[in-house]
């Protein structure tokens, strides 16, 4: 029921003649859908700015105020905000019992890359200006805050900032060029996407003549070296697989630790619709273990 009602929506939304007031439109339209999502029962909401940027913590009861949760939102750089991910990140949160803050960065097309990666990467700096220690901090992010979040870190790692406990990555967008075998093997079982999509993302998030193999932009042809502890949940019907399973197999080849789940007939990022499906609660539910693990396991660093 819910793979149908969300495949007529997106669907429905005409990517053919994408312009600046298409966009805006698409952004009031999902704000206006997210009144009805409901955050997470014993989580509280605090709007705040960071690095000049509006943000929300979401504070779980009885979290410890020594950890926190950096999450990036998904949207295609083009759309999201702290309402449209407000259910999600509040069941994240309270399924790994930490305080988790989301920014809202700056969006294309007015503010194409590297905006959003520079935005990031200021918040993780205020963080730590805050008192935080990089064990103290985790990332994660959805679709494009998926790819968002692997560029930040390696904005961070090239300038020899110390990176963050662990990643977590849901159904992250890591390949603009929509090179990935999975976006013509999958694209009769994604309700969502096919690769012009992709294509118009790439158009409204990148100047024109930008490399868009440049790692930064998509993170799944970096170097991975250095890069922290990651988790990555996508599902099997989406045309983005081939982004995280050959991102993850770029890990595991350099020897870093990464676990990967891949969900069977699961769609982009399933874990929106907590409450509506017992999949989304279940992949919330390990991505909260694997959080409190990580949590619990990482050393305090030397002052």
């Amino acid at each position: 029921m819910v793979r149908r009602i969300t495949s007529r929506f997106v669907r429905g939304i005409d990517t053919s003649k994408v312009d600046l007031a298409h966009i805006v439109e698409m952004r009031e339209r999902l704000n206006r859908i997210s009144r009805f999502l409901k955050r997470a029962l014993r989580v509280s909401v605090e709007a705040t700015t960071v690095n000049g940027l509006y943000a929300e913590w979401l504070r779980p009861k009885a979290a410890p105020e020594g950890k926190v949760l950096l999450y990036l939102h998904g949207g295609a750089y083009l759309v999201g905000s702290c309402r449209t991910h407000r259910q999600l990140v509040s069941h994240i949160a309270r399924a790994a019992g930490i305080n988790a803050l989301v920014p809202e960065y700056r969006l294309a097309p007015e503010n194409p890359f590297p905006a959003a990666i520079e935005d990031a990467v200021g918040v993780y700096r205020s963080l730590l200006a805050g008192g935080f220690k990089p064990s103290d901090i985790f990332i994660a992010g959805d679709s494009a805050g998926g790819g968002l979040t692997i560029a930040m870190l390696l904005s961070l790692r090239h300038a020899g900032v110390p990176l963050p406990a662990a990643a977590v990555l849901l159904s992250p967008f890591l390949d603009v060029t929509a090179s990935g075998e999975s976006a013509v093997t999958r694209a009769d079982q994604d309700p969502w996407f096919d690769a012009k999509e992709v294509v118009m993302v790439a158009d409204n998030y990148c100047r024109a003549g930008e490399d868009l193999k440049n790692p930064l932009v998509s993170p799944v042809f970096a170097n991975v070296a250095g890069l922290p502890p990651t988790f990555i949940q996508v599902g099997d019907d989406e045309i983005l697989l081939s982004d995280s399973t050959r991102f993850a197999e770029k890990m595991e080849a350099a020897g870093l630790d990464v676990e990967i789940e891949v969900w069977p007939e699961m769609w982009h990022v399933f874990q929106l619709f907590v409450g509506k499906m017992p999949e989304s609660r279940r992949a919330i539910r390990k991505i909260g273990a694997y959080l409190r693990a990580r949590i619990e396991s990482v050393e305090p660093l030397e002052a």
